[in-house]
């Protein structure tokens, strides 16, 4: 009885603290030299964020027009992307860099830039480059793998959809037309670095075209009859599917002619209207949808983060604030 009553030993209990002790000082020893240079805010699984990293995402910030954000949330944005990141380890996302890569030139030619240019843009407001390319990797995985994981969850069905509309309209669900469009983009290319004029000449060139464009089947072999003109495979569009202004354009423009010409980064381009069908997919349901897929896609991402912090080592070598 009076053995049985005795104390464990503690000598378990040291080893596991001791163990413990031991691993955490393992963690640190393989932080870079450079990082422990910077001064390290956080270790997450032993990746460091450091205070430039910090600092860089708080100009990222502040360009990207999130004013008044704390430090401690910026803090916590990096926890996060340090783990959406190291799930690359567990999960085989393919081509991961190239996405980004090719995110990174969209974004720059939306700015009418190319990617070097908008990397020394971004270098003059004193953000690096691989500050914003580590904050779209993240997201990149993190879409990929949610939508991959919860896959079932984002299948609505037309019930799903039409609740939405009568708790919208409780009234009665207005009648919307909607169409599914057959295009041919036709391109009157320029040449990269050309002066305005070109685009003019060629905008006029267009404009011909479209003033005898009676049909597709006709109006498609004249422009490929026509010098430095592409003509580009049939694209299928619904009406919800395009912004306002060229769905609007798209509703003006007859069967069998052409649209307003556009310029863009290639050249001077314009859409033959092959033809148009009726279609129950309304801008009005697409709205609905995105708003579903975005709610889901929120709640089911707020679970999963909540997971793999759980499961993290995050050891904060700074004090909060």
């Amino acid at each position: 009885m009076h053995n049985a009553m005795k104390l464990k030993s503690p000598i378990p209990l040291l080893r596991r603290l001791a163990m413990i002790a031991t691993l955490a000082l393992a963690a640190w020893g393989t932080v870079p030299q450079a990082a422990l240079a910077q001064g390290v805010a956080v270790l997450v699984n032993g990746d460091p964020v450091t205070d430039f990293d910090i600092e860089q995402r708080t100009k990222l910030a502040t360009l990207s027009g999130q004013k008044g954000t704390s430090r401690q949330q910026i803090i916590e944005e990096l926890i996060n992307e340090k783990l959406k990141i190291q799930l690359l380890k567990r999960y085989a996302i393919p081509d991961v860099d190239k996405d980004v890569d090719n995110a990174m030139t969209n974004m720059a030619r939306r700015m009418r830039q190319n990617s070097r240019e908008f990397a020394d843009q971004l270098a003059k407001q004193g953000v690096q480059i691989d500050t914003l390319k580590s904050r779209m990797k993240a997201d990149i995985i993190w879409q990929q793998l949610v939508r991959g994981r919860f896959q079932a969850s984002f299948q609505f069905n037309d019930k799903d959809i039409q609740q939405r509309l009568q708790a919208k309209h409780p009234e009665g669900i207005p009648a919307t037309a909607a169409y599914d469009y057959t295009l041919r983009p036709i391109l009157f290319i320029v040449p990269r670095g050309s002066p305005s004029e070109a685009f003019a000449a060629r905008a006029k060139e267009a404009e011909a075209l479209r003033a005898e464009f009676q049909n597709c089947d006709e109006g498609i072999s004249r422009a490929r009859g026509m010098r430095f003109v592409a003509v580009r495979p049939p694209v299928v569009k619904n009406s919800a599917e395009l912004p306002a202004a060229l769905r609007d354009i798209l509703t003006k423009t007859e069967i069998g002619r052409l649209t307003p010409p556009e310029t863009t980064q290639q050249g001077v381009e314009v859409y033959a209207v092959c033809s148009r069908k009726n279609s129950e997919n309304t801008p009005e349901k697409k709205e609905i949808r995105d708003q579903l897929y975005n709610e889901t896609f929120e709640r089911l991402s707020k679970e999963f983060l909540k997971e793999i912090r759980s499961q993290a080592m995050i050891e904060y070598k700074q004090a909060k604030p």
